[in-house]
């Protein structure tokens, strides 16, 4: 019997090593964490859902209906009603739900893809679907209901993050390969920078641009690929390629290879904390140079975490503002002093477990 009230959680995530790699079916390396997105639902006599949403001061409601229709975009407590009909779920009832979270909004942690991945797991537990308990499940599920369903450009890294917890690497491409990877790592500081950000808008600048610039070299060199190791005659047709193409070309390329670097080093038996700290660092490099995705206040919040005693520092997400994190070991408190002075909102954290249902 389903019980009259059910309580999930999903966590945000921070990508470690990989931002703009998911969708082209490249490495990525990422960990959820212990800010959370909470859903509370008690059963109603009808088949209506009302839906309370006090952190971003606004209330969904809608009915149960074969198909239920959308009404603004990315309507994604419906889609994935739809998304869940289509799959066989079938719901007797609807719900009266409370939404909150610490989950930093609309800022490179998730938000969207954990509140989600946390209503999947809430739809599936008040069905008695036994989806409820497959993480894995949860997390395809999530990707559908938020991201193929409006045709949107972004990739699975967020729902995967977010449905199965602790540090994950995974490997896209013709087979989905995800890997729970131990979890040596200490606190972190994540920092808002209060800068909103074009998520959509982003993923579909750089996507467009490095296909564009894949293309153009397959014209050329017909076994050409983003997984494969690039030849000279590779990077010198890279060098011919326009401005745009040529710079997100080679800054997924140097992403690449520092998620493969990035998981050796999870995977060697004594871990390097302060190599992580410089591969963190450089990865910002990469993602400030060639895919120009920081900003001029990330920019003066890495450098004060550092200064402040970080191993190291990067933008998080899909850049042009929201969050930066770093990493601070034993020295947390020191830099979330350091990044409050520059107006950014600061949380420390740790590596958080996956979606689950609370007692």
């Amino acid at each position: 019997m389903i019980n009259k009230e059910i309580r999930v959680s999903a966590p945000g995530r921070v990508c470690l090593f990989g931002e703009h790699q998911d969708y082209f079916g490249l490495p990525i390396i990422a960990a959820a964490i212990n800010l959370r997105i909470s859903i509370v639902g008690k059963k109603r006599e009808d088949k209506k859902f009302i839906v309370n949403l006090p952190d971003i001061e606004d209330t969904e409601e809608f009915s149960l209906a074969k198909e239920v229709n959308y009404t603004k975009e990315r309507d994604y407590l419906k889609s994935a009603v739809n998304v869940l009909q289509r799959k066989g779920v079938t719901f007797s009832s609807g719900w009266d739900c409370l939404v909150q979270g610490k989950i930093p909004i609309n800022s490179g942690t998730a938000s969207s893809s954990a509140l989600v991945v946390a209503w999947i797991k809430f739809l599936l537990e008040t069905a008695g679907d036994k989806r409820a308990e497959i993480r894995d499940k949860i997390a395809e599920l999530a990707f559908l209901s938020e991201v193929a369903e409006f045709k949107e450009p972004g990739g699975k890294m967020d729902h995967f993050s977010s449905s199965l917890g602790g540090v994950i690497s995974i490997h896209f491409g013709d087979k989905l390969k995800v890997r729970k990877l131990k979890n040596p790592l200490k606190e972190f500081v994540l920092a808002d920078s209060l800068q909103k950000k074009d998520t959509t808008g982003m993923l579909a600048y750089l996507k467009k641009h490095v296909l564009n610039g894949v293309a153009s070299v397959q014209k050329v060199i017909k076994g050409f690929s983003l997984v494969s190791s690039i030849t000279q005659e590779e990077k010198e047709k890279i060098e011919k390629l326009p401005p745009d193409e040529k710079r997100l070309l080679k800054g997924t390329f140097l992403t690449r290879d520092l998620a493969v670097e990035g998981e050796s080093l999870f995977e060697s038996e004594v871990f390097d904390h302060k190599r992580f700290g410089q591969l963190l660092s450089k990865q910002h490099e990469v993602l400030r140079d060639y895919l120009q995705i920081s900003t001029p206040k990330i920019e003066q919040m890495i450098e004060v975490s550092l200064k402040a005693g970080a191993l190291g520092a990067k933008t998080n997400g899909s850049g042009g503002g929201g969050c930066m994190f770093a990493y601070t070991c034993e020295k947390s408190e020191n830099v979330a002093e350091a990044l409050e002075k520059t107006g950014a909102k600061v949380y420390i954290v740790r590596v958080g477990d996956g979606v689950r249902k609370e007692s």
